[in-house]
């Protein structure tokens, strides 16, 4: 008969082996310490709370399995808690319903990952960027999904649908800025929220110092206690395998709470190589929304922001040049700005139109372009997303026959080009289909202003991008 508590495990252990993976063993059973053995059960220890509803929900039948074949029918487990290296808490019969583990452990306890040894914070400091909030993010049709479930969350962190909410989109585009935003206003709702701005880099950073310091449970404790976690460049993760199995623990740990998660990308989460599927259908459950290219209005708006904050003043005509050509990257858009102030405050010169294209060309890749029939179809194809052979053929699928009539439109009102040279330029049209398109174009003008805004706004393109 086995009586001795060290036995006992041992025998469970080589049950329990033989059922999982050599992963899962080496992660979840290895570090458990047998602790004592009575007539009515059997105790382990575990290195925290996290640990035991770990087992509890993903080993328990393996656990039973083990259990009745050392010490019969009738066996039962229960849990011993670990906080850290020197103190206990806690004990657990196994039953889920029965168990007094404490709820929460008290941020004195834990090592916080973001404090400089030697000096003390009471309160966790959320690592946001003040100047990312709400006012000053202007929503356009291009963010306005993401910026929507933002505001939900801030008003109900972890209780909406959007969990995890997944931004992604290109660099530039304003990720960075609508992830604080909807971080400060979970604070401004509930000052009593604890949240957390974190970069992938500066999380593996941790990572390492955890395992280098044997404290991942403090590190995986702190971040547990978390209401709302926001993780920037999630994509990072790739072929950072023990990043990746502590992000995972933690995940799931505050998304089983009822947690807030917000991560960003410059991919959707299909597209992440080199990360675990398990992450990766996480990532998936809740909202991914993606951020585009702004428009011309949101383009605007934003430099009308940016000048305000820089306390400066430009012509319209100015203005219309830089957000015409500025259009991917909102950064840019700021670069501009910012060295428009220094040419003028340095070198005192009055900022003027060439002044605006001398520092614009310092941005973007721009050739001087001649008003030509071939390069209104290329302007035109870019802005309505088509490819420009298109222009070319027979079909006569709306997107494309708008924008064929369209390059006609313009060929003709901007160019020296005759109504039969602009008709050979699209697949050998006569003179009388360019006259048609010019016509059409004209009356749909009179009857769609949304129609005639595209108009006026590739007119203004065309003058300012073609010289």
């Amino acid at each position: 008969m086995i009586y001795d508590h060290t036995t006992v495990w041992n025998k469970c252990l080589s049950i329990v082996r033989r059922d999982i993976s050599a992963q899962s063993y080496k992660t979840w059973f290895e570090p458990i310490k047998p602790v004592r053995l009575t007539s009515e059960a059997l105790t382990i220890q575990v290195p925290n709370k996290f640990f035991y509803e770990w087992l509890e929900e993903n080993f328990v039948m393996e656990l039973k399995k083990a259990l009745r074949m050392t010490l019969g029918d009738n066996a039962r487990l229960e849990y011993q808690i670990l906080v850290d290296n020197h103190r206990k808490i806690g004990k657990n019969t196994g039953s889920r319903e029965n168990n007094d583990i404490p709820k929460k452990f008290s941020s004195d306890q834990i090592k916080n990952p973001f404090v400089i040894p030697g000096i003390k914070k009471i309160k966790i400091d959320p690592q946001l960027n003040d100047a990312y909030n709400f006012d000053s993010y202007i929503i356009g049709e291009c963010n306005q999904l993401a910026a929507t479930a933002g505001k939900a969350i801030a008003a109900n962190p972890g209780g909406t649908a959007f969990n995890p909410l997944f931004i992604y989109g290109d660099v530039g585009l304003g990720k960075t800025h609508l992830a604080n935003a909807i971080g400060a206003e979970v604070i401004k709702q509930n000052s009593k929220k604890q949240v957390i701005y974190v970069t992938l880099e500066r999380f593996t950073n941790q990572v390492v110092q955890a395992i280098k310091n044997n404290a991942v449970n403090d590190f995986m404790n702190f971040y547990q206690m978390i209401d709302t976690l926001i993780v920037d460049d999630i994509h990072f993760l790739a072929g950072r395998s023990k990043t990746q199995e502590i992000f995972f623990n933690i995940f799931s740990q505050l998304h089983h709470n009822g947690k807030q998660i917000i991560l960003t990308s410059d991919r959707p989460p299909k597209n992440i190589a080199g990360v675990e599927d398990r992450l990766i259908s996480r990532f998936k459950w809740g909202l991914a929304a993606e951020l585009t290219t702004p428009d011309y209005k949101t383009r605007r708006a934003i430099l009308d922001v940016k000048m305000k904050k820089e306390g400066l003043e430009l012509d319209e005509k100015i203005k219309e040049y830089i957000c015409y050509n500025i259009k991917n990257n909102i950064r840019e858009l700021e670069g501009v700005i910012i060295t428009l102030v220094a040419q003028s405050t340095l070198n005192k010169k009055e900022i003027d139109l060439q002044l605006a294209k001398d520092v614009v060309n310092q941005f973007i890749s721009q050739d001087n372009k001649e008003i030509t029939v071939e390069n209104i179809k290329l302007l035109v194809a870019e802005y309505f997303k088509v490819p420009v052979e298109k222009l070319h053929g027979k079909t006569r699928k709306r997107d494309i026959v708008i924008a064929r009539q369209l390059s006609m439109y313009l060929a003709k009102n901007f160019t020296t080009s005759t109504l039969k040279d602009i008709g050979k330029n699209f697949g050998g049209r006569d003179h009388t289909t360019v006259l048609y398109s010019v016509k059409a174009v004209q009356d749909l003008m009179d009857t769609d202003l949304v129609f005639k805004d595209k108009v006026v706004e590739l007119e203004k393109q065309v003058q300012l991008n073609l010289h």
